[in-house]
């Protein structure tokens, strides 16, 4: 039986009436979470629903230019880190497979 997105609860989910609380009373909140939290997924699309959001969310990807598929037209890219990063995941990947790293400089052994 296939998963529905509705299966999982994000982490992000456990805070998001206080983000939306703090922001609604401040228009200020730091929200600081690991990867796959549910940052992009969900609070970008409960921000759209807040009253004072006017439709427009820029995500830090956008900002630095790790996607170049599609670039909304209020982003301004202020680098383009999509080739950096892809160079460096290839990099990394080639010295694991080639056991260079890590060396015994980087291990705890």
């Amino acid at each position: 039986m296939a998963e529905k997105m509705s299966d999982h609860i994000l982490p992000v989910m456990a805070v998001m009436s206080d983000l939306l609380a703090s922001l609604r009373a401040s228009s200020n909140a730091v929200l600081i979470a690991p990867p796959g939290a549910g940052k992009t997924t969900m609070v970008a699309s409960a921000l759209l629903d807040e009253p004072y959001c006017d439709g427009q969310i820029l995500v830090l990807y956008d900002l630095l230019g790790l996607f170049d598929d599609f670039v909304p037209k209020f982003v301004r890219p202020y680098a383009h880190l999509k080739t950096d990063a892809l160079q460096a995941l290839r990099r990394f990947k080639e010295e694991v497979e080639q056991g260079k790293f890590p060396s015994d400089a980087e291990s705890y052994r």
